[in-house]
């Protein structure tokens, strides 16, 4: 009977925990179409409120350029659509330069990304449009489980730690955080999944917010060279 009351108070305080679950899903296109240039794509839908009704998506993509096997340069353009109570509130126009930069240490590769963002918002409940700078930093640890780089039947861990400063007279200069561990699995030479779990705090003026993601990515790599190399973008 006693084992029975702790399975049971185990069982509620999962069920409570799960309540406060957000969705994080994403398709990931990278088409790398010559030596030292790639397109990428990307679409995102979140349910953030509620996990299985999405309120948020995105639609982004851009050009990106290997200077070094382990320097990337990148310039991006997305749409952002954002959802209250199911009806459409705002949408997001943004442009933003990174880049990334990876040391390798053994197996573990190192991601070091620098973003700088651009944003111009319309609410469409009130007609009010806005705009917003914003300088992201990521620190991303990639290590292969199963063998020594990622190639098709790798099993690898993924742990990584992001930082947002928004430069604004209204809000905290430090808006957000974003720490992610989870695992991914190279199928083969085209696909590959990843998933796991996303903590986001959000800093804001009118009070911080946690917000727990499951995260779930399936990431297309079309890549015609010799000597293939597979990115894993990670929740962004």
């Amino acid at each position: 009977m006693k084992k029975f009351g702790i399975l049971l108070l185990l069982f509620i305080s999962v069920q409570a925990w799960a309540q406060e679950l957000s969705s994080f899903n994403s398709l990931t296109l990278t088409y790398k179409f010559h030596p030292k240039f790639f397109l990428y794509a990307e679409g995102q839908l979140r349910g953030i409120k509620e996990f299985s009704t999405p309120d948020y998506y995105e639609i982004k993509g851009g050009l990106g350029y290997n200077l070094t096997p382990n320097h990337k340069p990148f310039i991006g353009i997305g749409r952002y659509g954002y959802y209250t109570d199911r009806d459409f509130e705002r949408e997001e126009f943004r442009v933003w330069l990174q880049d990334v930069l990876d040391v390798k240490k053994g197996v573990v590769k190192l991601e070091n990304r620098v973003r700088a963002e651009r944003s111009w918002f319309h609410n469409v409940q009130n007609g009010e449009n806005t705009s917003r700078y914003r300088f992201r930093y990521r620190l991303n640890v990639s290590v292969p489980l199963n063998s020594k780089k990622v190639e098709p039947g790798t099993l690898f861990a993924n742990v990584y730690d992001e930082v947002f400063f928004t430069p604004s007279d209204t809000e905290p200069v430090f808006s957000r955080n974003r720490l992610y561990g989870g695992l991914g699995y190279q199928i083969d030479e085209t696909f590959g999944v990843a998933s796991g779990y996303l903590w986001q705090r959000e800093f804001a003026s009118k009070g911080n917010k946690n917000i727990n993601f499951v995260y779930l990515a399936l990431n297309i790599t079309i890549d015609d060279a010799e000597e293939k190399v597979y990115e894993f973008p990670g929740a962004d």
